[in-house]
């Protein structure tokens, strides 16, 4: 496949010698919301100090209390990489078409690179479909989520045939500010059921393969047994690992062979990077986004 050929590739980036340090002073990595702060940090603290020790300047991780502390990171030069979801992409490019570059992709355990907005709720609310949800109070991440919001905010009404504006389906809509949130929300009963991100393959009792609800699993906030699935979207596309387009293109070239080697070199850090179990990443470039793009530019109207 190609990520594995890229992957080889990038035993010259990630053995040659350091040039990045007469370029750039330091590196940033910005990290999307999706669980707290804290675990954040610790499940990227391998990937920065790897970067560090590949490209011999200081790295550090930013995780911003919202989707949108990323992009604008990205977009005023204070953020250099980070994998954002497809909306995020979608808006940063929007903004400023030059500000950055999708590189990678990550690639699930069936080869493909797609995932789900999933809808859910506690077992014992009674609730089993969207159809239960009527006058309910239902949970959103963020606004700039594909999974959290975008997708569902299209989808969804589509499916109940009425407008997300309070009252009109759902008793009320709620941010509950990223999946994480959303997650503990429904699970402690402060909404009625939510939205989140998965890769939808593997076992629900796991949390899937890979996503918010995994992370959730493995942190030990929710026990899936506890809850049931009461919608799932279309595929959607998942998010590009981007780099600033203004990059020295020696760091550009190392930092993907960087994220590509990832799972041979390290697959415990590589699970912490990419919400759990997963190939690797693969190229992909910014047509994947198109219809992400038009999705966003459809809603701003």
């Amino acid at each position: 496949m190609k990520h594995l050929i890229l992957a080889a590739l990038a035993t010259t980036a990630l053995t040659s010698p350091v040039l990045a340090a007469d370029e750039i002073s330091e590196f940033r990595i910005g990290i999307l919301g999706g669980e707290n702060a804290q675990d954040r940090m610790a499940s990227n603290e391998c990937l920065r100090q790897k970067t560090e020790d590949l490209l011999g300047v200081e790295t550090k991780l930013f995780a911003p209390a919202d989707y949108n502390g990323v992009i604008q990171g990205l977009l005023g030069g204070t953020i250099d990489m980070a994998w954002l979801g497809a909306s995020g992409y979608a808006k940063t490019y929007l903004s400023d078409p030059e500000a950055v570059e999708p590189v990678l992709v990550k690639v699930n355990v069936d080869g493909g690179y797609g995932y789900y907005s999933v809808g859910f709720a506690r077992k014992d609310s009674g609730i089993t479909s969207l159809d239960d949800m009527k006058g309910k109070v239902f949970g959103f991440g963020d606004p700039n989520s594909t999974s959290g919001f975008l997708i569902p905010s299209i989808e969804i009404p589509q499916a109940t045939g009425a407008s997300m504006e309070n009252g009109a389906y759902f008793g009320e809509v709620k941010f509950t500010g990223g999946h994480e949130q959303t997650i503990v929300a429904v699970n402690n009963g402060d909404v009625d059921a939510g939205v989140t991100w998965a890769d939808g393959l593997g076992n629900w009792e796991d949390g899937y393969n890979s996503g918010a609800l995994r992370k959730a699993v493995d942190a030990g906030l929710v026990d899936m047994n506890d809850l049931v699935q009461i919608w799932q979207s279309k595929p959607i596309p998942e998010g590009p690992v981007v780099l600033r387009k203004a990059l020295p293109e020696d760091v550009k070239v190392k930092m993907t062979g960087l994220m590509a080697s990832l799972p041979a070199m390290d697959y415990d850090c590589y699970y912490g990077v990419a919400a759990g179990e997963s190939k690797g990443f693969m190229p992909i470039t910014h047509d994947a986004y198109e219809v992400i793009i038009e999705a966003r530019k459809l809603k701003s109207n």
